[in-house]
């Protein structure tokens, strides 16, 4: 950071701490009565928290706040005037993360706070209000009311939320996400049918696909197939009238999935699976066709299919290998990602020493909170490889760290992966290593 960053941070706490009206003193008082109602009371003066404050806001010589008064920082400043939680672009929680930002912290650190007020939101019945600006709240309340009045500015409003709950997957655990998520949709059903000036809808239709299409996983994920599967349909049906068919691929790869580990079988995973790769053959995102590609060469595998599964492979990786560069799909499918389906091809129909060594490399590259879910997946079938390798110990010691990360997300599809793999360590029932595995998947998981 250079000393202009510190400076613009130092100016921007001030601002936000004058826009409330608050003295130096008021704001330490603010944050006395903060730290004792979350259960953390300061051992510190109002004089010394005061010259803490001061310090954060010099002119010349700005500092960093601490990680403890960070928090209460976020906790002031995620309520607005109004007492409501208010965390999204425009809000004085923004304002408060991109001032630390400019003071140095690390974007880490800032998901994490940015994550467990999202927690506190939820926790709060916070939903929409809580992930959308103080603008995009007005115009949201204008256009519910007459949609006449929604405009473009909003719906870049609506596609921020839905993307920062897509992004908080990893972070927060589902069925909070499903709540954050919740009021959206039904907004996206409302507006959709309404009177939206036409030269809208397109847009319109591709953010309510996105969002029906987040909370048919969340809802499989929470284990409500039934809605999971109504949500499936009107994303189906809402990006089929968008025009670039790569957005009802998406659909289609996410129905996929779900259908795999809630319906006997594969074949309806199999057509849901075709059905994408038509449409993203036909659509203009190489790299939603790659991720298509992938899923089509791991139900091939599961099959036996191996040439299937080997020709498939190649295609997404061709796929993958080549220019993105202005790709219309912000999907975040990697190189990463697309190693983990070739572990999961060797692992059915290959070599299981080649899958380990697959599982591992997408797992060592899958380090961003986004991709937890993914990670503990990936390793999951890993140990399943190890398994197969002859090496069950080693396989328990993966499968410790898989059921932390499928307890922390209340991941399903982790989870269900986790209990085949258990399956397989039947020969050493009796051996201690085992006897532990089963006792952490008891607490963590309760079964």
């Amino acid at each position: 950071m250079t000393a202009h960053d510190r400076r613009v941070g130092a100016a921007t706490l001030k601002r936000l701490r004058l826009s409330r009206g608050w003295s130096l003193a008021d704001t330490a008082r603010s944050l006395i009565d903060t730290a004792s109602r979350l259960g953390q009371p300061f051992g510190s003066s109002l004089a010394s928290v005061q010259r803490s404050v001061a310090r954060w806001e010099s002119a010349t010589a700005p500092i960093l706040p601490g990680e403890r008064y960070q928090l209460l920082l976020a906790h002031l400043y995620a309520r607005s005037s109004d007492g409501q939680h208010s965390l999204g672009p425009g809000s004085d929680f923004a304002e408060l993360l991109g001032a630390l930002a400019h003071l140095g912290e690390s974007e880490r650190q800032l998901h994490e706070l940015r994550a467990l007020l999202l927690r506190t939101a939820t926790d709060a019945g916070g939903g929409l209000l809580a992930l959308l600006g103080p603008t995009t709240q007005h115009a949201m309340h204008e256009a519910l009311a007459d949609p006449t009045c929604i405009d473009e500015e909003l719906l870049a409003g609506i596609r921020t939320a839905v993307a920062d709950v897509n992004h908080q997957v990893g972070s927060i655990p589902f069925v909070r996400l499903q709540l954050l998520l919740a009021p959206i949709v039904e907004s996206c059903r409302r507006l959709l049918t309404a009177a939206v000036p036409p030269p809208l809808l397109p847009e319109l239709r591709s953010i309510a696909a996105q969002a029906y299409t987040l909370a048919g996983r969340f809802a499989f994920e929470t284990r409500d197939d039934g809605a999971s599967r109504a949500l499936y349909t009107a994303a189906t049906d809402t990006a089929g009238r968008i025009g670039d068919p790569w957005q009802r691929a998406v659909v289609h790869m996410s129905h996929a999935l779900v259908t795999l580990y809630s319906t006997p079988g594969i074949e309806s995973a199999r057509t849901l699976v075709d059905a994408a790769v038509r449409d993203a053959r036909a659509g203009t995102s190489i790299t939603v066709r790659g991720r298509a590609h992938a899923l089509q060469a791991e139900i091939a595998a599961r099959a036996g299919a191996r040439q299937h599964a080997q020709a498939a492979l190649s295609l997404a990786w061709y796929d993958m290998d080549g220019d993105r560069d202005g790709d219309p799909s912000s999907s975040s499918f990697s190189p990463a990602h697309l190693r983990g389906f070739d572990g999961l091809c060797e692992l059915y129909v290959g070599d299981p020493a080649v899958a380990h060594a697959a599982f591992a490399r997408s797992a060592q590259a899958l380090t961003k909170p986004r991709e937890r879910v993914q990670r503990a997946i990936v390793t999951t079938d890993q140990a399943l490889a190890r398994i197969r390798l002859g090496d069950p110990h080693a396989a328990t010691e993966l499968l410790h760290d898989c059921i932390d990360g499928a307890s922390s997300t209340g991941g399903r599809v982790a989870t269900i992966r986790l209990h085949r793999a258990r399956q397989e360590l039947r020969p050493w029932r009796t051996e201690g290593f085992v006897a532990d595995l089963d006792d952490h998947l008891i607490d963590a998981l309760g079964r």
